[in-house]
């Protein structure tokens, strides 16, 4: 079954995907030694990831960057038990990783609701401790977002992968026809008569070398790691960077474009994926094309002759591959149709895969009722 479609655009302007603040938990209230009192805990510093927030909306609203929260209430003769000191809540987007300076990862904001503790509050002062409070602990933070869309193009420069997306979204991405390299992630909604919505997103260009961060490498891998699917693009007619640089066939284009992504993380080739290959309006596109078939049919032959720094150790099985032209629209209602259907096909793969973990954990928890030794026919 093929679907129509109709498309509408959103598009994300000064787009930050990353900032760093400062967290501080509250101290702890002073306890009341005469009477045995105690201080009340500091509160706690909180993310909370809430839909139609941005980052960039935190770095406007919050220019220092430093939350900070309260601080625990002393005991007294009217309250021997302090009261807590109030929390502090930042509210960050859905779809963000929080680590410290170091790198070391706090937890992952992936849904609205979701709650992440970042500074806990220092405690009250009491007996064990002289009655005297612990301050609240300090940290600095980095919230990383890594953008959550149904579809992520995967494409060298001038793949054509902002014509692809304007063609599937009529959406208005700088196109230019030397290489060039988006500059911030571009949203496009592919919306079904039946008003399903799929999201394809152009996320910032990919260069030879990006996992060891070249160009915007890891801007561009980070977000890859957020998308259900990938979606790769790639020049029927091959890819050249620059003048000084090899001329790239489509199918080395294939291999280096999996052999960046397997360095980064091996597992974003566990993801399904769509190979387009584009420009098919160009000339000797169809004959080139039989070749690109024919070399991803025999892919470990193809590769044995090509140089080591294009080979990756693995392959993507692609679960569909359409030639297609945005410029002159062939092959793009096939496109529209594969795109949906794979992601249906996806929802219902992980559904039964829940619901056979779900089914085998309460077996688990369900006791082997014993066998009485009058209804064992083996029993004397």
């Amino acid at each position: 079954m093929v679907w129509t479609s109709r498309v509408c655009f959103r598009k994300y302007g000064n787009f930050v995907d990353n900032i760093r603040l400062y967290v501080r938990g509250g101290s702890g209230g002073m306890g009341l030694p005469r009477l045995g009192g105690q201080g009340g805990n500091g509160g706690d510093v909180w993310v909370m990831a809430k839909e139609g927030v941005t980052l960039k909306q935190i770095k406007d609203k919050h220019p220092s960057k430093r939350f900070t929260a309260g601080v625990g209430f002393n005991s007294s003769i009217h309250a021997l038990k302090g009261a807590k000191g109030e929390d502090t809540q930042i509210v960050a987007p859905a779809g963000i990783c929080v680590t410290t300076d170091d790198g070391k990862i706090l937890g992952e904001l992936n849904s609205e609701g979701d709650r992440l503790l970042v500074a806990r509050g220092g405690h009250g002062g009491s007996l064990h401790s002289g009655f005297l409070p612990n301050k609240g602990q300090t940290r600095q933070i980095r919230l990383d977002l890594k953008l959550i869309a149904d579809y992520g193009l995967v494409g060298f420069p001038n793949a054509g992968k902002s014509s692809l997306l304007t063609a599937l979204s009529h959406a208005k991405p700088k196109i230019a026809s030397y290489p060039f390299t988006t500059l911030r992630p571009e949203i496009g909604k592919i919306m079904y008569d039946d008003h399903r919505q799929v999201s394809v997103a152009d996320l910032p260009g990919l260069i030879e070398g990006a996992h060891v961060n070249k160009g915007m490498g890891h801007k561009f891998l980070k977000h890859v790691e957020r998308t259900k699917q990938l979606m790769f693009v790639v020049d029927i007619c091959g890819f050249q960077l620059a003048s000084n640089t090899p001329v790239r066939s489509a199918f080395e284009t294939v291999l280096l474009l999996t052999k960046e992504l397997e360095l980064y993380k091996e597992e974003l080739l566990s993801k399904p994926a769509i190979l387009v290959i584009n420009k098919m309006d160009l000339p000797e596109a169809h004959g080139r094309l039989r070749e690109l078939e024919s070399q991803l049919k025999n892919q470990q032959e193809s590769q044995d002759s090509l140089p080591d720094d294009v080979r990756p150790k693995s392959f993507v099985d692609f679960t569909n591959i359409v030639p297609v032209s945005a410029t002159t629209g062939l092959g793009l209602s096939v496109l529209k149709a594969l795109i949906r259907q794979s992601l249906e096909e996806q929802h219902v793969i992980q559904t039964e895969s829940q619901r056979s973990e779900r089914l085998l954990k309460l077996r688990k928890q369900i006791p082997t009722p014993a066998i009485p030794s009058w209804g064992n026919p083996h029993s004397v």
